[in-house]
């Protein structure tokens, strides 16, 4: 117990702390997110929209082997100080799993943490996270190794 109350004053100590500093290196990008991980790889459109310094919502509509996903999330970005373009964000939302060729829809919640980098002097950024699914429909279950990559033209 008292190491989960440490690590917790951490990471609470590093998100005040860091949240001073301005996170928004961009106000839109779209382009392609890759879902990979436990069930196969998703791939598909992808946009990026910051609604102030700090929240953005994030939108992905992915498509895999069986599967056609659409989930929408929500975001707090912090920069790093002193790395220029970098920030990390931490968020969640849901999504919902359409089953193709008349397969099962499934509802879920996706928690996310990751890194979001615009490359100063392009129009580009890149983002990699951890984007765990936990499924609320009847059979339920989760599906905890699933990562993002992001490759957005911003403006």
């Amino acid at each position: 117990m008292k190491k989960l109350f440490s690590v917790a004053a951490i990471v609470s100590a590093a998100i005040f702390g860091f949240s001073n500093a301005n996170a928004q290196a961009y106000k839109t990008g779209l382009g392609i997110m890759v879902d990979v991980g436990d069930g196969g790889t998703l791939v598909g459109p992808h946009v990026k929209h910051f609604f102030n310094a700090n929240g953005a919502l994030e939108a992905d509509v992915l498509f895999g082997s069986g599967v056609t996903t659409v989930q929408a999330l929500y975001q707090y970005n912090s920069a790093f100080p002193g790395a220029s373009g970098l920030n990390w964000y931490v968020g969640a939302g849901p999504g919902i799993a359409f089953g193709n060729n008349g397969g099962d829809s499934e509802f879920y919640l996706t928690p996310t943490v990751g890194l979001d980098y615009k490359i100063g002097g392009a129009p580009l950024a890149v983002s990699a996270d951890w984007r765990p699914k936990f499924f609320l429909s009847d059979g339920g279950g989760s599906s905890v190794g699933r990562f993002g990559l992001g490759f957005k033209f911003t403006f």
